[in-house]
């Protein structure tokens, strides 16, 4: 549905020039929800907004269905209102002079509906979001909630290739964007609309995606589905960005198919997953979530272990966050709060080999 090749976009500032995108590339198929995460300034608005026509790039080619709607060599550029999409920003965009209806029937309006055809459309989206019995509300009368339904449904009511989403959700409280980015999730499924989303929060992007482009100084650093991002990086910065990750520097003593032993600060570590470098200096990989406290009087010279004094606990709830002193360094633990050990207890952590990665040493910076 859109292919996106080679853009670059490079602005003037102050301190000479900045290039917010640099060389981004990437496919979506039709139907797909697709997300550019990555923290602010590292040019995923940028993107979208070149896919939107918001912005120009300096060169590189965007083709929508086969059409191509930018091309830098081929000097071709359409403009947004021809693009056959919808947007919804992190602003609402909700015009207050308006009721609910008539800001979701403008769109159609303006290409060329009559009044009667473009309510009967808002009336119809406005149902999908669950707002038809507030069509007649003046939109300055909604909750934050309720305005980004309307401008859902206004990027909606009319049948077009391509949904775009900045940041959708942000300005919302924590309890709403949860429940939003769930009702955001099974709309978009109902519809069969290809997605693009950006967003710089790692839950809500795993929760919606099924494809993530993860971004960092303008470039894509790596691509996947959500649970392989996570369980099984291929960048250190993903590592980093995605959740949370324990990295300590490592060298590969010998390997056994995809699998190594490694050298590290706690000792002596079996990984199951060293496929994704080929060097001896790397780091080891693994997840607060995955290392498990062992029962009293386990072998602390057992295959992946290694004795640790419990230095704090943080209480959050459903869960407890540990920091460990182990092997000369502080290991971050999490379990559930049922499960929490106590300040100064002596422990016995595992590290399992099916959940430890060796990734590029850079992942230790």
């Amino acid at each position: 549905m859109l292919r996106a090749e080679h853009l670059t976009k490079t602005y003037t500032t102050a301190q000479g020039p900045w290039r917010a995108v640099d060389d981004v590339s990437f496919d979506i198929a039709e139907g797909e929800f697709f997300t550019l995460l990555g923290p602010s300034g590292c040019g995923k608005t940028t993107t979208l907004r070149s896919i939107a026509g918001l912005e120009t790039p300096d060169s590189g080619r965007i083709t929508i269905a086969g059409r191509s709607v930018f091309d830098g060599a081929g000097r071709i550029a359409i403009p947004a209102n021809k693009r056959d999409l919808g947007m919804v920003f992190q602003s609402y965009a909700v015009w207050p002079h308006m009721s609910v209806l008539r800001n979701v029937a403008f769109p159609l309006e303006v290409h060329g509906a009559s009044r009667r055809e473009a309510e009967d459309g808002a009336r119809r989206a406005l149902e999908l979001v669950g707002l038809a019995h507030l069509a007649e509300r003046s939109a300055t009368m909604l909750s934050g909630g309720q305005q980004q339904r309307v401008a859902l449904a206004r990027a909606i009511v009319r049948p077009v290739k391509l949904l775009l989403f900045d940041e959708p959700l942000s300005n919302l409280d924590a309890e709403l964007r949860i429940q939003m980015r769930v009702e955001l999730r099974a709309l978009q499924q109902r519809l069969g609309s290809t997605s693009i989303y950006v967003t710089h929060d790692q839950e809500e992007a795993m929760a919606l995606s099924d494809r993530i482009a993860v971004m960092r100084g303008g470039r894509i650093v790596e691509m996947g589905a959500p649970d392989d991002l996570y369980l099984r990086p291929r960048h250190p910065f993903t590592a980093r960005f995605i959740g949370q990750a324990e990295l300590m520097d490592a060298m590969i003593l010998r390997r056994d198919g995809s699998a190594a032993l490694l050298r590290t600060p706690i000792g002596d570590v079996w990984c199951n997953d060293a496929a994704a470098t080929t060097t001896e200096d790397v780091s080891l990989m693994v997840r607060p979530e995955h290392i498990a406290f062992l029962p009293d009087g386990a072998d602390p010279a057992a295959t992946n272990c290694v004795a640790g004094r419990v230095a704090s606990v943080s209480f959050l709830g459903k869960f407890a966050d540990h920091e460990v002193e182990a092997g000369g360094r502080i290991m971050r633990v999490q379990t559930l709060s049922i499960e929490r050990r106590s300040k100064d207890s002596a422990v016995v952590l595992r590290v399992p080999p099916e959940r430890c990665i060796a990734l590029p040493r850079e992942a230790a910076s």
